[in-house]
């Protein structure tokens, strides 16, 4: 072998035989041409941007074989329309709610970074049984600040023995903005709820559920938890949304239903709640854009049939189309770093002591915001980009690739994203922190705009 004369710096070992040399260079030789034959191996980091915790590794090494099962049939479910209430118990037997709760508490002591980090490995499985624990993972982050030990100390039992919390917030129309026409009746004899409610989910699959409803003796906004097994509790699978079909989000109807908990205006009036249901359907949407890859990818590795307009070599090896799927395998790598990011800037925030809780929510919703903001084009994108280079046989129903279009679009309807934007710049340029509303109602006025 000649020295390289132009670095001063010679390549042959002078100890080394000629013989030696041979023999060394026919190692090299052989191992090169096996790694060219073998099938290329995906050095993918199973979650970009963040440190592994150290309870990560053994957290998705108990939760994978469980989201393995639940991916085989989460196309075929959502193309039946056929709620996972079997897949939700292999997650509630294995106490997936409970991720949070201290290990001495019955729980996994899991940090909130490696909990979203889970929730978007579930969403890429099924994108509908992510989002529909939303409303339990929020509930579980008040429940473990909750300044009663004793109210406390019950959900935490309840919620480590693997029972789920729904959700019923909401009205479908009627109901002034920032008030309820769900009612609490409150006599000598206990408290109960009366009303009816939309978007409701995770309800129909969870033991409790939290109803937001007006106090006829105590104004704002109180959350009352009953259990979803008493008879005057009806809950309807009549969400009729073009995505996220299987979540649950339909109607419920309470008649004089007992309060279990109730929790009053004034119990962690700014915790950051919001900010946590919105940050658990950007996890959703990361998982989504993980699925959309996966599905790309196994569709490309699959295709013989090439295109009359394309260069005539098989599909894998198509310049362009190896170009559309790095772009979608970027979308989602930015996807879910941002969320990864905003999680962790919430989680270090609920740590800072110092903070009023005003200024710990603003400082929240300013992150889920702009998470949100940057999140929600970098999916759609990429749901849409899987067909580009696929062509028509790719819209085929058997395929059912569009759910992940339909299931993206939809969450992105949640909260609309046109609004974030808004609110962070009135914020960054004029210093106004994010308002808080109670609930979506009627507007307090109205007008016809004039031509």
């Amino acid at each position: 072998m000649e020295a390289d004369s132009s670095l001063g710096i010679s390549t042959t070992n002078p100890s080394a035989t000629d013989p030696q040399r041979a023999a060394v260079e026919q190692a090299q030789q052989a191992a090169a041409a096996a790694a060219q034959d073998a099938e290329p191996r995906l050095l993918l980091k199973v979650t970009p941007g963040t440190p592994v915790g150290s309870q990560y590794d053994e957290l998705a090494g108990r939760f994978r074989p469980v989201f393995a099962r639940i991916a085989a049939g989460a196309a075929e479910r959502d193309a039946l329309r056929r709620l996972p209430i079997e897949q939700v118990g292999w997650l509630n037997a294995e106490r997936f709610g409970a991720l949070r709760l201290p290990a001495s508490e019955g729980g996994y002591g899991a940090s909130l970074t490696d909990t979203f980090r889970l929730l978007i490995e579930l969403g890429e499985a099924d994108s509908q049984i992510a989002h529909l624990l939303r409303a339990h993972i929020a509930f579980v982050e008040q429940i473990l600040v909750h300044p009663d030990e004793a109210v406390r100390a019950k959900w935490v039992a309840r919620i480590a023995a693997g029972q789920l919390i729904g959700n019923a917030y909401a009205e479908r129309g009627g109901n002034r903005m920032g008030s309820w026409n769900t009612q609490l009746n409150v006599t000598p004899y206990g408290v109960s709820v009366t009303g009816t409610k939309y978007y409701c989910t995770g309800t129909i699959f969870a033991d409790w559920t939290v109803v937001a409803a007006t106090n006829p003796t105590r104004e704002g906004r109180h959350l009352a938890v009953v259990a979803t097994s008493h008879s005057g509790v009806q809950i309807y699978d009549d969400w009729d949304g073009f995505g996220q079909q299987l979540t649950g989000t339909g109607s419920t109807v309470f008649d004089d239903v007992p309060v279990d908990t109730l929790f009053g205006p004034t119990e962690q009036p700014h915790f950051p709640e919001s900010s946590i249901f919105q940050l658990v359907l950007l996890a959703v949407q990361a998982g989504i854009a993980r699925a959309t890859l996966a599905d790309a990818r196994a569709a490309v590795q699959a295709r013989t049939r090439a295109f009359t307009t394309g260069t005539g070599v098989p599909l894998r090896d198509e310049p362009q189309v190896l170009q559309l799927i790095g772009e979608i395998s970027a979308q989602s790598f930015a996807a879910e770093s941002v969320v990864l990011a905003a999680v962790a800037e919430v989680e270090s925030l609920f740590a800072q002591e110092e903070l009023s809780p005003q200024e710990t929510y603003t400082a929240c919703e300013l992150v889920a915001n702009r998470a949100q903001s940057a999140v929600q084009p970098l999916v759609l994108a990429a749901a849409s980009k899987l067909f580009d280079g696929l062509g028509a046989s790719a819209t085929s129903t058997s395929c059912n690739f569009d759910r992940h279009w339909r299931n993206a679009r939809t969450i992105a309807t949640h909260n609309p994203a046109i609004y974030r934007a808004r609110i962070i710049g009135d914020y960054e340029v004029n210093g106004t922190p994010p308002a808080t509303h109670d609930s979506a109602g009627e507007a307090a006025s109205s007008y016809i705009r004039q031509i």
